[in-house]
């Protein structure tokens, strides 16, 4: 706006006169050289600017064809304005000469030179500028359309005014060569803006159009001014002058236009997208069409411009100037060397279309994928071979047909629903589109096929293949990943999706969901005794039966090894919890899969039984599916504690019990690890001489206070259950074991080496010396490591009657004894009976704990090898008061004599109990009537003295020898539930002859009371 104001403020300037005729001459000649010096400053600066920008984030938004082409143009500008800058020089020199001087200019003068050399830069600037060729036959195309153009122009001007004018008549050869330089050389600009306006370049459309149309202004006055009629008549600051000075100002405008448009992109409108706005301005601006035909009748516009030429002389009556008869036949020429040209061109690029349509053709009939075109109606009107190897039908016979009778009805749908869409759609925003439907085969089975659609001739064309093997392998990779691959059960992942879609669902409050979690109880024995091979055939009919007892809606699953889960929807009132009907209901169906997982198996010809413990845990609002199972898991494991085979209801105590347990377990950690237990040990004596011949390890708890707890008492001051301490026992018993063991022979080897020798006892379950990491040699490697390793010393009777002379030895026989708790009839007697026969071999001795407390330990006794017998401390409670129990106890003790083994009476804590177990010919005994627990500094004293005062005969009266009582005989004995004290030691006072311990100069039998600990105690035995 502001460009076409000044122009017009200028030209209505020269048209009024500008008031004056100096003001006139100022603007005619230094204003048309101001406007030419802005022009070329503005085209040098603006090559400037390109170069300086070349490759920085400026730019940095444009392809890289793009940016390739401005640095391409940066010449064109600087030749458009050194041309600008002639143009400039001369107008100045001009007004030099008219209004300074004060003179005519003369001619020629450096004005005129300065004019002359105005059109080659702009000439060379055209050609930068123009789409260059890319055959020879381009080449030699542009040349000839170039001289049509020329050639017809200056036909036609010569044959108008040219041959006419004689206002160079009589002047000097330099003049006359000056006044047709002039027309000559705006020929040729006109040529060539007529020729590359046509061949532009598409990238900075505008620029160029701007810099051609100043070009073009510019010559237009150059022709206006060569004119004899208006030459004669031009003085500066005339209407002419306006027309120049607006070709300056427009190029000095055009290269910026192009740099606004590259730098400065102008955001499109909100809501209207990219693609919508670029078909709007082709829409808008169709010109690509009219271009091209333009483009194309150039050169025959060129030659009907000669040829008017021609007919203007000849009809005027002149004789057929020379000029214009060789110029029309050079015209002529060059057009029919335009058309050979073109036609050899032609013939090449027919041949070359009809060999790329011969290799289409050949890769349409030989590719596999079927290609489909079809009518906007739908009818297939053509089809690819590959039809007949894909879809099994010829495609001769598809032709004709509807699309949508060879696709499923099922998919029908989808199928129209996509094509509609994608036809609704521009093609710039979706150029094409995909379906996967399934398309009736020549057989009458149904594929799967892939197609890519594309619009074609207001059509559309189908590019298909059949996936039928991978729409196939891509089920059963989804059936894998959410199945288990040995029983085809759904897996813990799908499981959970599923039990997630039941309570958070349309029905998600229902608390009438359930889910059940199912063990096998005694698959594992299953695994070591009929094979692996065998639990797995066991476990796909377990499955089997389980999912054939569900419901169609319901869920079984199996989560990994034998552990199954149901999942039960519930059929009530969202919100509404289970009632007892309900409840009563799901426990039912528990119960009777319970039962059809424990009826017998038949795998591999072999009957084998195995039961099912259940937990059952019912949907509450806002549980997560992770809870649920994680309650029906805990349910389960209640079940498993309660007996196994048996279905057990969650409880919201079972969570906290498990919380508590934790937290037990690890302060039990914890105090292994931090030094917290202490090791005490009770003597074991000889009844009748009283020697100590043993010494029974014992683990203490010690308390923030002083206080020394056993592990099961701390857990019941902790206010933990029997349950709960059972469980937290039996989960770090091993390490409480591996304590006691590696303990007890530590503190035993140090005792030998100080003289204070005597065998240690450590209890330890049955079970644990089945384990890994207790194996014979692993406990030898101990005894070695402390030189505590035993040879083969006395068993049976003999085995804790070592003689007194080897006390303190280390490597004394029977210097470490194993006493052997908990006998569990599920332990493998097999392997137990090899560990231990290997440990004798060592020299360590086997004990029994637990004799005459059930069938386990008579089993024991009959499979093992056994040196020593320890009476249950039931016997020895009840035996001052039961007669039945003393004939048990004596018969007891008679097996053990008869076997030649040892016998230890644990408990012992009365005078009575003493005297009649050593009536009974019991050997050894243990209890409160001797010592309590003691520890390491009161345990030297005691071995030290060696010998307890033994109680005399009930029957005499009193308890004779015994001496004065004193709390020691009334203290408790405790031991380690389920992990128990190791000894280690030698022989003190082993044997029949009675151990002599200097005391004040004789060798007499100690009489004084026994040695309590103070540290022991007070709470009551466990």
């Amino acid at each position: 706006m502001v460009l076409a104001a000044i122009c017009a403020a200028y030209a209505l300037g020269a048209a009024l006169g500008w008031g004056s005729r100096t003001v006139a001459v100022f603007m005619g000649d230094f204003g048309l050289s101001a406007a030419a010096l802005l022009a070329a400053a503005s085209c040098l600066w603006y090559a400037h600017a390109q170069r300086r920008d070349a490759g920085r984030a400026a730019t940095a938004h444009l392809a890289p064809a793009q940016r390739a082409h401005l640095r391409a143009s940066r010449p064109a500008w600087v030749l458009f304005g050194i041309s600008s800058l002639m143009a400039g020089i001369g107008n100045g020199v001009w007004g030099w000469y008219e209004l300074v001087l004060g003179e005519q200019v003369p001619r020629p003068s450096l004005a005129d030179f300065c004019f002359l050399l105005f059109a080659p830069p702009a000439i060379v600037g055209l050609l930068v500028l123009a789409k260059r060729p890319v055959t020879r036959a381009g080449w030699v195309c542009l040349s000839l359309d170039a001289w049509l153009i020329g050639g017809s122009l200056l036909t036609l001007s010569w044959s108008l005014a040219l041959a006419h004018t004689a206002y160079w008549q009589g002047d000097s050869v330099a003049r006359a060569a000056l006044n047709l330089a002039y027309p000559l050389l705006d020929i040729v600009l006109v040529s060539m803006v007529l020729a590359l306006h046509f061949r532009r370049s598409s990238a900075h459309r505008s620029a160029i159009n701007a810099a051609v149309g100043a070009l073009a202004l510019t010559v237009l006055c150059d022709a206006l001014f060569t004119s004899p009629m208006l030459r004669q008549q031009y003085a500066s600051g005339q209407l002419l002058d306006a027309g120049w000075f607006a070709g300056s100002l427009l190029l000095a405008y055009a290269p910026w236009v192009g740099r606004r448009e590259t730098s400065a992109p102008v955001p499109p409108p909100p809501g209207l997208p990219a693609t919508a706005r670029e078909a709007e301005a082709r829409a808008t601006h169709p010109s690509r069409p009219i271009t091209g035909s333009l483009s194309a009748l150039t050169p025959y516009l060129a030659a009907a411009v000669c040829t008017l030429g021609i007919l203007y002389n000849a009809v005027d009556g002149r004789e057929l100037d020379r000029v214009v008869l060789y110029t029309g036949c050079t015209v002529v020429l060059a057009l029919v060397l335009r058309q050979g040209v073109m036609l050899l061109d032609n013939i090449t690029l027919t041949r070359e279309l009809a060999q790329k349509e011969n290799h289409f053709r050949s890769l349409v009939q030989g590719s596999s994928d079927v290609i489909m075109i079809t009518a906007a109606t739908g009818k297939l009107r053509y089809v690819s071979p590959a039809a007949a190897g894909v879809y099994g039908r010829n495609a001769e016979d598809l032709v004709g047909a509807e699309l949508s009778s060879l696709v499923h009805p099922d998919d029908l749908g989808q199928v129209l629903h996509e094509l509609r869409r994608f036809l609704a759609t521009s093609s710039e925003q979706e150029s094409c589109t995909r379906i996967e439907c399934r398309i009736r085969h020549g057989d009458g089975h149904w594929l799967n096929v892939e197609s890519t659609v594309n619009r074609y001739q207001g059509g559309l064309i189908f590019n298909s293949r059949d996936v039928t093997e991978r729409v196939r392998l891509q089920a059963q990779l989804q059936h894998n990943a959410s199945h288990d691959a040995l029983t085809d059960l759904p897996n813990r992942a799908l499981f959970t999706e599923r039990v997630r879609q039941a309570i958070g669902g349309r029905r998600g409050g229902d608390c009438g969901t359930a889910v059940l979690f199912i063990d096998l109880d005694g698959f594992k024995a299953v695994n070591d005794t009929v094979g692996h091979q065998a639990g797995d055939e066991l476990l796909v009919q377990a499955a089997r039966r389980l999912h054939d007892s569900v419901r169609s809606g319901d869920t079984a699953a199996r989560l990994g090894g034998d552990e199954f889960a149901v999942l039960i929807r519930g059929d009530g009132e969202p919100g509404q919890p289970p009632d007892a009907e309900r409840e009563l209901r799901i426990h039912d169906i528990a119960d009777r899969l319970r039962i059809t997982l424990s009826d017998p198996y038949r795998v591999e010809g072999t009957e084998v039984r195995v039961a099912a413990s259940i937990g059952i845990a019912f949907a509450e609002p806002g549980i997560t599916p992770s809870a649920l199972m994680r309650n029906a898991d805990l349910a389960m494991y209640r079940a498993k504690q309660a007996g196994k085979a048996r279905v057990e209801l969650y409880a919201p105590q079972m969570q906290a019990e498990v919380v508590k347990r934790a937290e037990l377990a690890a302060r039990l950690r914890s105090a292994l690890h931090d030094g917290e237990f202490a090791l005490l040990h009770q003597p074991i004596v000889e009844l009748a001489s009283g020697k100590i011949t043993a010494i029974a390890a014992e683990a203490r708890w010690r308390s923030a206070q002083g206080i020394l707890f056993t592990p099961a008492e701390f857990l019941r001051t902790e206010g933990a259950s029997a349950r709960e301490a059972r469980g937290v026992g039996g989960e770090r018993a091993a390490e409480v074991s591996r304590w006691l063991l590696e303990e007890a022979v530590q503190q035993a080897a140090a005792r030998q080496r100080a003289g204070y020798g005597a065998p240690v006892t450590v209890r330890l379950p049955a079970r644990r010396l089945t384990e890994p990491g207790m194996e014979p040699h692993s406990i030898g490697a101990l005894l070695a490591r402390h030189g505590l390793a035993a040879a083969p010393g006395p068993t049976g009777g003999t085995a804790l009657g070592a003689p007194a002379a080897n006390a303190g030895v280390p490597g004394a026989p029977g210097a470490l004894i194993l006493e052997l708790s908990d006998s569990d009839p599920r332990i493998p007697l097999d392997e137990l009976e090899r560990r231990l026969t290997a440990l004798r071999r060592l020299g360590v001795l086997i004990s029994l704990d637990g004799f005459g407390s059930g069938y386990a330990a008579i089993s024991a006794l009959r499979r093992l090898p056994v040196d020593i017998l320890r009476l249950d401390r039931g016997l020895t409670d009840g035996i001052v008061e039961s007669t039945r129990q003393r004939k048990i106890t004596a018969g007891l003790l008679r097996i053990a004599g008869d076997l030649g083994l040892t016998t230890v009476a644990e408990g012992v804590d009365l005078p009575e109990q003493a005297t009649l177990l050593r009536e009974m010919g019991c050997t050894h005994g243990q209890g409160a009537v001797f010592s309590g627990a003691l520890d390491e500094h009161r345990l030297r004293t005691a071995l030290a003295r060696g010998v307890y005062p033994v109680p005399e005969s009930s029957r005499s009266g009193g308890v004779s020898g015994y001496g004065e009582e004193h709390p020691e005989g009334r203290d408790t004995a405790v031991a380690v539930a389920g992990a128990l004290p190791v000894a280690s030691g030698s022989s003190v006072g082993a044997g029949s002859r009675p151990l002599a311990v200097p005391q004040q100069g004789g060798p007499e039998a100690l009489t004084h009371p026994a040695v309590r600990s103070n540290a022991e105690t007070p709470v009551p035995p466990t």
